[in-house]
């Protein structure tokens, strides 16, 4: 297995590797300190079933369940299908696209380590790939902090909601997501999160705090906070941090959701297919030890 590093910091390719068939405890322990040093990783060329990729995920981490994953190939609620495309009148995926900059799961207690992604079908126009995923660097964006933003925040901790993310994304054009009941409000409550954590693999830190799911700063008067999230999410977002992934066909694509943030593009119509297979790694292991 080789990993090649991108241009600009953030990402890396790996070669060399089948990742169908079961990995070696050393090709997962070199895929691991890789997440942890690169923050997205890129094995292009691999095909891979529904089984193969929940067996690939399930090494990192425990696998989530959504029980409200009503995309998923038969047997396997722990995949969810991610598409466009609708067959005899009804959708086969989870259309994501277009969701906003976040992090998967900050709005729950057991946060995420990764998600892993393969690429079916791969959305094209004039023959050019649409449907990027765009990542920002969360380690460099905590080392770039100025001392004082650091000393002002160190200790403190944001409420994360599932709902913030929920309604923007109601209030896009065509949406048809209803609000949220009393009952779905209640098994997703707000969560804090550290603003600042230290990432379980690299022993460095990073700023966990993103606009998706971050509601206010806990300790901190409304104006305090909402000016401070503010300055937050426009230090994170800039261009020196952002590495925009293009898909091809056969792309398993992996990613770190504790040291980036991510999103979606939607520039893609329906008539353009997307079919992409996603597992979730709950941040469940002893990243340290594994990766030493």
């Amino acid at each position: 297995m080789r990993i090649i590093a991108n241009a600009g910091g953030v990402g890396a390719r790996v070669e060399d590797v089948d990742l169908a068939q079961p990995l070696s405890e050393g090709d997962f322990r070199t895929l691991l300190r890789a997440l942890g040093s690169h923050g997205v990783l890129c094995a292009p060329r691999q095909s891979l079933d529904a089984a193969q990729l929940s067996r690939l995920g399930g090494r990192f981490g425990t696998l989530e369940h959504n029980v409200a994953n009503m995309f998923h190939p038969p047997g396997h609620q722990e995949v969810m299908v991610l598409s466009n495309v609708v067959e005899d009148g009804k959708p086969v995926g989870l259309n994501d696209a277009g969701q906003g900059w976040h992090t998967d799961m900050s709005y729950s207690q057991e946060i995420a380590l990764a998600n892993i992604l393969h690429a079916r079908r791969v959305p094209r126009r004039d023959g050019r790939p649409l449907g990027a995923t765009q990542f920002l660097d969360m380690h460099a964006a905590y080392d770039d902090l100025p001392a004082e933003v650091v000393q002002r925040l160190e200790g403190r901790s944001a409420i994360h909601d599932f709902n913030k993310f929920w309604e923007m994304m109601r209030q896009r054009p065509g949406s048809t997501r209803p609000a949220l009941t009393e009952e779905q409000r209640r098994r997703k409550p707000p969560v804090p999160q550290p603003i600042f954590r230290t990432h379980p693999i690299t022993g460095r830190r990073v700023l966990y705090c993103n606009p998706g799911y971050a509601m206010h700063i806990e300790g901190f008067e409304a104006a305090e906070s909402a000016a401070m999230l503010e300055y937050l999410f426009r230090h994170q977002s800039q261009p020196k941090y952002l590495y925009s992934h293009q898909w091809t066909e056969g792309d398993v694509l992996m990613w770190d959701n504790i040291a980036t943030t991510h999103n979606a593009v939607a520039d893609y119509r329906a008539d353009e297919p997307r079919y992409i297979l996603r597992v979730q790694v709950m941040a469940t292991l002893d990243y340290a030890r594994l990766a030493a």
